[in-house]
């Protein structure tokens, strides 16, 4: 049974950046979580359209080797879709037997679709219940800093979720920002100054613009 606390049960679809992410109660694979429990560390919190279909296959079996490179950037991991519990534990079992994979991040049950119209992944209007790629990045706070759609025929990049989380975790580290295009390694660039004296100070540093302007991570 999936329970949604109280306020966030009134406000449809208000998952957005900056905000407090919406608690909630579930099952999942792996027992009952409660979504406040993983304050202290950051979350990706992903949806897949349904079980035992091939392009949700692809992403769990990336997840899952590259969850070490999320457990070294203090990040857990957390699917859902709408299947059942005993839909999602086949479909992992089965992975796990066919490509030699055993998906060790839990798989939220959401058949009342509670949490899934909540956080947006299905549409009050949808004509069907499959929820879209939607992923949460989730802060140690519990505030969402970022959010991805992708419609249900296209992958996620783990490679990009990674690129995505790193970003978050550098900037707030360092007060920078990142670039198009920025990989961990590249250089950052200033945010926008604040008063003209600023603006002054940093025309022509680093051969850039008062604008644009690069800058080491750390400096």
């Amino acid at each position: 049974m999936t329970e949604i606390a109280q306020d966030s049960a009134q406000t449809p679809l208000q998952a957005r950046i900056d905000d407090l992410a919406p608690d909630f109660v579930a099952r999942t694979t792996q027992g009952e979580v409660k979504l406040s429990d993983y304050r202290g560390r950051w979350l990706l919190f992903f949806s897949h359209p349904a079980d035992f279909t091939p392009v949700c296959t692809s992403e769990f079996v990336a997840l899952q080797k590259a969850k070490p490179q999320f457990d070294d950037l203090n990040c857990d991991l957390l699917g859902l879709s709408v299947d059942s519990l005993y839909a999602h534990i086949a479909w992992v079992k089965d992975i796990e037997e066919r490509f030699g994979v055993k998906i060790t991040f839990p798989i939220i049950e959401d058949i009342s679709m509670a949490v899934s119209r909540v956080y947006g992944m299905i549409h009050e209007t949808s004509a069907t219940t499959a929820a879209v790629r939607s992923v949460f990045f989730i802060d140690p706070e519990g505030y969402i800093r970022a959010l991805i759609h992708y419609p249900m025929n296209v992958g996620r990049s783990v490679e990009e979720l990674l690129r995505v989380l790193t970003a978050l975790q550098q900037t707030d580290a360092c007060a920078v920002a990142t670039p198009e295009g920025w990989k961990p390694g590249d250089e950052a660039v200033l945010p926008p100054p604040l008063d003209q004296m600023e603006a002054d100070k940093r025309s022509g540093l680093n051969g850039g613009a008062w604008y644009f302007t690069h800058t080491e991570i750390g400096q």
